[in-house]
């Protein structure tokens, strides 16, 4: 497997992240998941000023800039032959004395790995996570940062409960996202989305399907699943059913014509 570490390609086997990383040890960093179609990166300017946006919140110096990141990724892709698969950016600030005050000198670590797709199509059973709940207060809300275990908390508890997937509620009690995705209900023909307020990731998917399906940011609650008529669930790499929530369906609990219209645009 062919990697790409701080400016070189060269074999995962080979590579090396200093134990002392912050990344490793404080979670202090940022990440992107890129689709790759066709051999090349799917929406990546608006992944990179998402990269730069979080980096910039964080204080975080991102040690290469665009031209170099775009280069890096076709150098990699094409080292690894994959048309059709995921790209993951994973950005740290580096190495740092012990304590949580970032070192004025940073030297981020850059690390980009590819795999082929795993098409996430299949209608998901979701539950409504009941253990961890989504700080709509925190910026961390609206960033990929690399600590995701409110996620993991909450996918575990949805395996436990015989679920695929879990809906996070913030601390108001409304709709954020799934631990994976964006939400979207459809409810008396509008197409709505928890607002950023509310917890939810500023997704690429979500902004597009804003940008093109006439979506609306709308504050959710667990009783609007009961009037949706469809639910839907998206990320960056895919768009699938979410058809029923706690043991109950959503709608007709099967995909619905919303979803066919999404998956139909090709920009998406």
């Amino acid at each position: 497997m062919t990697i790409w570490l701080n400016g070189r390609l060269m074999p995962a086997a080979e590579a090396r992240i200093d134990p002392a990383d912050r990344g490793f040890t404080l979670g202090d960093g940022l990440f992107e998941t890129i689709r790759i179609k066709d051999g090349l990166p799917s929406h990546l300017p608006r992944h990179l000023d998402r990269l730069a946006a979080g980096a910039e919140l964080l204080r975080l110096p991102l040690p290469y800039d665009t031209t170099e990141l775009t280069g890096a990724m076709a150098a990699l892709i094409g080292a690894t032959g994959v048309a059709d698969g995921v790209l993951r950016l994973t950005l740290s600030r580096g190495t740092g004395a012990r304590g949580v005050l970032p070192p004025a000198d940073a030297r981020p670590t850059l690390l980009m790995t590819v795999a082929p797709a795993a098409h996430m199509s299949a209608p998901v059973a979701a539950i409504v996570a009941r253990g961890t709940r989504r700080n709509e207060h925190s910026p961390l809300s609206r960033l990929k940062s690399l600590n995701y275990l409110d996620s993991i908390l909450a996918r575990q508890e949805a395996a436990e409960r015989g679920a695929d997937e879990a809906l996070l509620l913030n601390a108001a009690g409304r709709l954020a996202e799934s631990s994976v995705a964006t939400l979207f209900l459809s409810i008396g023909g509008r197409l709505l989305t928890p607002p950023l307020a509310d917890g939810a990731l500023p997704g690429i998917r979500r902004a597009l399907i804003l940008e093109r399906h006439g979506a609306e940011e709308a504050p959710l609650t667990p009783e609007d699943l009961a009037r949706a008529d469809e639910a839907i669930l998206t990320n960056s790499l895919g768009l699938r059913p979410l058809v029923a929530v706690d043991g109950h369906p959503i709608g007709s609990g099967s995909p619905g014509p919303v979803l066919a219209r999404l998956l139909a645009d090709p920009d998406l």
